[in-house]
């Protein structure tokens, strides 16, 4: 499905709706798999544009595992990140 299509609940809810379902973390090929079956077909370069849009926001932080596995955290109020040149 492109950007163009209309979905009745936008990745980004559905993204925050997942997680908040799942104590806040959850694992990125997880997560696709979830996001499928609930919100239907989508690309890769869209999943990763949701992502970042999320993470850009402060509504989730995003940690690379491996070279191929990433970690999705909910950011809740009591969390603190520091941004590059921060800390």
């Amino acid at each position: 499905m492109t950007d163009d299509n209309w979905r009745p609940v936008p990745l980004k809810v559905a993204v925050l709706k997942i997680l908040e379902r799942r104590q806040g973390m959850i694992l990125d090929d997880e997560l696709a798999k979830i996001l499928k079956r609930e919100a239907g077909d989508f690309s890769e370069k869209e999943f990763n544009k949701v992502l970042m849009q999320l993470e850009t926001r402060g509504k989730i932080h995003v940690w690379q595992i491996t070279k191929t596995k990433r970690r999705i955290q909910l950011i809740t109020k009591e969390d603190v990140f520091l941004g590059v040149e921060e800390d």
